[in-house]
């Protein structure tokens, strides 16, 4: 059972410290290491602070992205001793976890996610049951990194596009392509979407993460929709917030009605119904 918020003594510090090895070692940003390790970064900071205790699950994805034993971790063998990994995880992409989540994702996009099992998890990634729950403790655990996996995704492509764009009407309808499910990446994700909309409803864990997701895409929109009013190109008297909220559920519902005619037309509609709101509501007449 995790043990959130529990100050930890001498062992946890030692391992704490292990694991901050590690990260040094990936040479990434911690923010980075959470996301490949599948895990929530407020989480990783308060387990490499002292002020939480990291699971088993997580010790052992840290040694998978490590490629270490999870014994070294936790001190049961001299720091600087070879050890070998689990299982040999070098051949996967991204490591056994990361595979595990994908076989995930993808499974729930097919299938929902109650109609998969550990057992077709296991099939897809050719490992053991054990493997998995070694990563992933229960059904609710791959649900989470699941959620949080599709939202790492697409946040990370969204921020992509904020880089590379200048004029927000330009970034605004880059926005709206990236939602649009036109390729099979986007087809999956939209689907693993609707099946985990109705599992956030039930769940507290995945409903927070819902809630955060929604949060900082509404604030994508919003900053994209105040940058413009602020470029001249949206009129002056938009409230980026509101039009957030309406452009956001708009995509939301046609998404969905793509996705449930099933298919694979509708896409391109969608994008014009995006196309005539955003030139109705917000663009300054030419």
């Amino acid at each position: 059972m995790e043990t959130d918020d529990v100050p930890v003594g001498a062992s946890g510090a030692d391992t704490a410290a292990r694991v901050r090895d590690v990260i040094t070692a990936a040479g990434v940003s911690q923010r980075e290491f959470a996301r490949r390790i599948v895990m929530d970064p407020s989480k990783l900071s308060r387990s490499l602070s002292g002020t939480r205790r990291f699971t088993v699950a997580e010790l052992a994805r840290i040694a998978d992205e490590g490629r270490i034993d999870v014994g070294r971790l936790l001190g049961s063998r001299p720091r600087e001793e070879a050890a070998p990994v689990m299982e040999p995880v070098e051949s996967v992409a991204g490591g056994r976890p990361l595979q595990i989540v994908r076989a995930t994702v993808r499974l729930i996009a097919e299938h929902g996610f109650h109609a998969v099992r550990v057992a077709d998890i296991a099939r897809a990634c050719a490992t053991s049951t054990a493997a998995i729950h070694y990563h992933f403790p229960g059904r609710a655990d791959l649900l989470e990194a699941a959620v949080r996996w599709c939202m790492d995704e697409d946040t990370a492509r969204r921020a992509a596009l904020v880089a590379d764009a200048d004029d927000a009407a330009v970034e605004l309808r880059q926005l709206i392509e990236l939602q649009t499910p036109r390729t099979e990446q986007q087809r999956v994700q939209w689907a693993v979407w609707l099946d985990l909309w109705a599992e956030a409803a039930r769940s507290t864990a995945v409903g927070r993460l819902h809630a955060e997701y929604y949060r900082q895409w509404r604030e994508t929109v919003a900053d994209v929709v105040r940058r413009g009013v602020a470029q001249g190109v949206f009129r002056a008297e938009v409230d980026p917030e509101a039009a957030a909220l309406t452009l956001t559920a708009l995509i939301d519902g046609l998404a969905t009605q793509v996705l449930a005619d099933g298919s694979g037309g509708g896409a391109d509609a969608m994008h014009a119904a995006l196309d005539t709101h955003v030139r109705d509501s917000l663009l300054v007449a030419p």
